[in-house]
């Protein structure tokens, strides 16, 4: 079967390369030139993947990840923006959605972002109930991360970063390992989408004055330990 993409953009011209590059490798393509408009889609379509543009006026492109989240969508959401700024990189990411662009991009890259957030819609749930770390517990069937009593709102990326770490204790894991599980595509040096995740990650986990487990290993990669 094939999978849906709708694409939300106000730019004619974006939505014309972006319809004629997802059409050429089979998807199925709707769109929408607003965010109200994209929401609407969204009540009468099941797609499988959001492209979505940041800046649109009236509903932009963070009160519409904002509203899909906090309604209980979990569809996989590439934001598209022009601003290459972390705030707003962070914000997006925060708010729950999956991945992003800056403006200009290349449509080979963006298939190949597609097609990875694609296959992690895909793939099974890991089995087992529980992963524990130190003050950290992550339940894999409520999808809960609790630190020392405290729940921890994480987004789905969030949640699965750090079960890979979990996964790996005291285990150095480096950025290329890491971008292969998580986002399923190499890793570039010209992305920070990594570090942007981390430095959320760590911010949440010692929000409540948890020590830092998650440390850098400059060179290598990252590592979960509990050393200082």
């Amino acid at each position: 079967m094939r999978s849906t993409i709708l694409i939300i953009d106000d730019d004619e011209k974006i939505i014309s390369m972006l319809r004629r590059g997802l059409a050429f490798e089979g998807y199925n393509v709707l769109t929408a030139m607003n965010g109200a408009e994209g929401l609407q889609q969204m009540l009468e379509s099941e797609p499988d993947l959001v492209i979505l543009d940041v800046m649109m006026p009236k509903v932009d492109g963070f009160e519409v990840v904002r509203r899909l989240r906090e309604g209980g969508s979990t569809v996989p959401i590439l934001m598209l923006t022009a601003k290459d700024e972390v705030e707003n990189r962070v914000k997006g990411l925060d708010l729950g959605a999956d991945d992003y662009l800056v403006k200009p991009f290349a449509l080979e890259e963006l298939l190949a972002r597609a097609r990875a957030l694609l296959r992690r819609k895909g793939s099974s749930e890991q089995e087992g109930n529980r992963l524990v770390f130190e003050d950290i517990i992550l339940d894999l069937d409520s999808r809960e991360v609790i630190r020392g009593g405290h729940r921890l709102e994480l987004t789905a990326k969030e949640f699965e970063l750090l079960h890979l770490f979990m996964q790996n204790p005291k285990r150095v894991l480096s950025r290329d390992l890491i971008m292969d599980k998580i986002w399923g595509y190499d890793y570039s040096g010209e992305s920070n989408v990594l570090e942007v995740y981390i430095a959320m990650l760590r911010q949440k986990t010692e929000e409540h004055g948890g020590k830092r487990l998650i440390q850098t290993i400059r060179g290598a990669g990252y590592i979960l330990r509990g050393d200082s």
